[in-house]
């Protein structure tokens, strides 16, 4: 019996265009003339020295640091530093109103339902929580964001490790085969089901349907 769902976020209740085409621009226009300005703030200054341990950098190269999450941005590294400035950088914009998060239309009232129904929500994407946290509660639908009880990124484990799932089902205190894992990423529900997950993959548009796994063109078409 599904007591959980945890659920990826590009390509499955976010379009990728939304992430590549409006987010990821978003940061590399401001990311120089941000960390130039915001180095000192502490949260800055932590993933600062994240980039220069992961690049090889002197601490103070500031420059360095620059190309290197530029270099990452165009590269579509996951890293968890470049990640949580992106995050910081995200959130002047939603609050400034540049943007909104983009949902698939289907995927507000199904999350509604899903809680009304005692499902417990969770988010596991490569995007920082924080990144994760502004998407939902800044949505195309309103604030979203109260739904869910828990957010997952990179600093629980990489989404294509089994590992990573064991810690999730430990950090919600649910035996794996009582928590559904959605992601449009074979890979990703490899990993997932391994740990004991059950999965469901979203084939949205420009998604290839994967062999071996529950499908569903929209969260509407999920079985529970």
């Amino acid at each position: 019996m599904i007591k959980a769902v945890v659920m990826d976020v590009e390509g499955t209740t976010t379009d990728i265009q939304f992430v590549h085409k409006v987010l990821f621009p978003y940061a590399r226009a401001r990311m120089a003339d941000f960390v130039t300005n915001q180095a000192q703030e502490p949260a800055v200054a932590e993933a600062l020295a994240a980039v220069s341990q992961e690049a090889g950098l002197g601490a103070d190269d500031i420059q360095g640091q620059i190309a290197a999450l530029i270099r990452w941005i165009d590269q579509d590294k996951k890293v968890t530093a470049l990640k949580t400035l992106q995050g910081l950088i995200w959130r002047q914009g939603y609050q400034q109103g540049d943007f909104t998060g983009h949902l698939y239309p289907e995927v507000p009232a199904a999350l509604g339902r899903w809680r009304e129904q005692g499902l417990r929500l969770a988010v596991y994407s490569s995007g920082s929580v924080a990144a994760q946290q502004l998407l939902f509660g800044y949505s195309d639908a309103g604030d979203l964001q109260g739904l869910f009880e828990a957010n997952f990124d990179t600093r629980i484990g990489h989404k294509r490790e089994e590992g990573s799932y064991h810690n999730i089902a430990k950090a919600l205190a649910l035996p794996a085969d009582q928590i559904l894992f959605l992601s449009d990423i074979k890979e990703e529900l490899a990993a997932a089901r391994q740990a004991g997950f059950a999965t469901c993959q979203l084939v949205r548009p420009g998604t290839q349907a994967a062999e071996g796994y529950a499908l569903a063109h929209n969260f509407d078409e999920v079985t529970l």
